[in-house]
């Protein structure tokens, strides 16, 4: 591998926990002087200089990476992804971790990624698309109760919903069509069968052929204990889930994501990059729930911490087509991550209310910032709707757990709320 002495200036654009994750391990990168955050928060400010540039102006992001002469850019989110992102940099000559546009379509069109599925011979759950409100209800008397009702577009991991019954699968539908509460995400719905089992999220840094998968995590998406409640970005996760075996790893490599890869190419959008596969483990096999164009949230956050080499030298080497996955090595302990949320989220909820308690984290806690920002005052205060995550590395779940959760509540602003059983039941699984 070519080394990265050269490199020394990065911007990471993301203003979430995920990116804070990022740049703590870009940080560990002796090749990395200068380090900038587009828009970044208040817990990105520690390690980097924040743009105030936000994820969707394009164009600002362009000419500030040209205007400071950026090595590399790393993108987090997966909007400016699907907008084009990668693709503007390329062009303008500056290398971008990140797939193009059209390799992105896999995270912003589910329906899209069910052809590439279907093509590739990938399991996942049977589906079919509606373009009205019409043919979603017709489509529903062609699946059995529970079913799935999911957003085509991107919708910040709030448009996948479970409905019981007809009743309330038309008032999710009339909702999505009508009331049209996610906007253009909502142009296209999947009705999807509804399928049982343990959840996986497995990441793997790709150039496109090679691969190289990384520590496997589990995240809790409903806001309630017990998987409870409306769905949200994700409330906690946990990096290596005993059930995630090294021989299913293997076999999610073979059977997902390398097909997924490879008919992707055949397509001309290779995709070079973080894929993401969301899975579920059902009592018939591995099935895809749905595939991700970036690093995860909250997944990074237990990810990022357990690779121990360095990860400039990964993200660079896929921008530049030189990867080698061999190069990448993980520890084998395991990571426990929180999300502290503000009170009404993923409803409606205040910001601006102070946070107390971040000068008190013990050295073996990480607290990874996501809706944070600072007052006129200097103080760091809420400003969204997942505020924090709290992560503790440790050589098992129960320590690491019992570690993320003391420190989190040392943590205090008005409302917060978190979830009491993230990796409590990694014994039923």
């Amino acid at each position: 591998m070519t080394h990265t002495c050269c490199v020394t200036s990065v911007l990471v654009v993301g203003n979430g926990a995920r990116e804070h994750a990022l740049c703590g391990g870009l940080r560990r990168s002796a090749d990395v002087s200068t380090l900038f955050c587009a828009p970044g928060n208040a817990g990105t400010a520690i390690l980097a200089e924040n743009l105030p540039i936000p994820v969707d102006d394009l164009d600002g992001l362009v000419d500030a990476a040209a205007s400071l002469q950026i090595d590399l850019v790393v993108v987090g989110p997966e909007a400016p992804l699907a907008a084009g992102l990668a693709d503007r940099l390329r062009a303008a000559g500056i290398m971008a971790f990140g797939p193009s546009a059209a390799a992105a379509r896999i995270e912003s069109s589910k329906g899209w990624a069910k052809q590439i599925m279907g093509a590739a011979g990938v399991p996942t759950a049977r589906a079919e698309v509606a373009t009205s409100l019409v043919e979603a209800r017709r489509l529903l008397d062609r699946f059995s109760w529970p079913l799935v009702l999911k957003a085509d577009g991107l919708a910040a991991g709030k448009g996948v919903t479970i409905v019981h019954d007809r009743t309330e699968a038309e008032r999710v539908l009339d909702d999505l069509f009508v009331a049209r509460s996610l906007g253009a995400a909502a142009d296209a719905v999947l009705v999807e069968e509804f399928l049982t089992g343990p959840e996986l999220s497995v990441l793997a840094l790709t150039d496109g052929e090679t691969i190289a998968v990384l520590p496997p995590a589990r995240d809790y998406k409903a806001i309630f204990d017990g998987d409870r409640g409306p769905n949200t970005g994700g409330m906690g996760a946990y990096g290596r889930p005993a059930f995630a075996t090294d021989g299913l790893i293997a076999q999610i490599e073979m059977d997902v994501l390398r097909p997924t890869l490879k008919e992707l190419a055949r397509r001309g959008s290779s995709f070079a990059g973080t894929l993401y596969a969301g899975l579920m483990l059902t009592p018939d096999g591995i099935r895809v729930l749905e595939f991700n164009c970036r690093f995860g949230d909250p997944e990074t956050q237990v990810v990022v911490p357990l690779i121990q080499s360095d990860l400039l030298e990964h993200l660079l080497a896929i921008a530049r087509g030189q990867f080698d996955p061999a190069a990448v090595r993980c520890s084998d302990q395991v990571a426990c991550g929180v999300v502290l949320a503000s009170g009404g989220y993923p409803g409606s909820y205040r910001t601006g209310l102070p946070i107390v308690g971040l000068d008190a984290i013990p050295d073996d806690v990480q607290v990874y910032h996501a809706g944070t920002s600072h007052d006129a005052a200097g103080r760091v205060v809420t400003a969204g709707g997942r505020v924090l995550s709290v992560v503790s590395v440790q050589p098992d779940l129960p320590t690491a757990r019992a570690r993320a959760y003391a420190a989190a509540e040392t943590i205090c602003f008005e409302g917060c709320y978190m979830r009491r059983d993230v990796g409590a039941d990694e014994g039923s699984t």
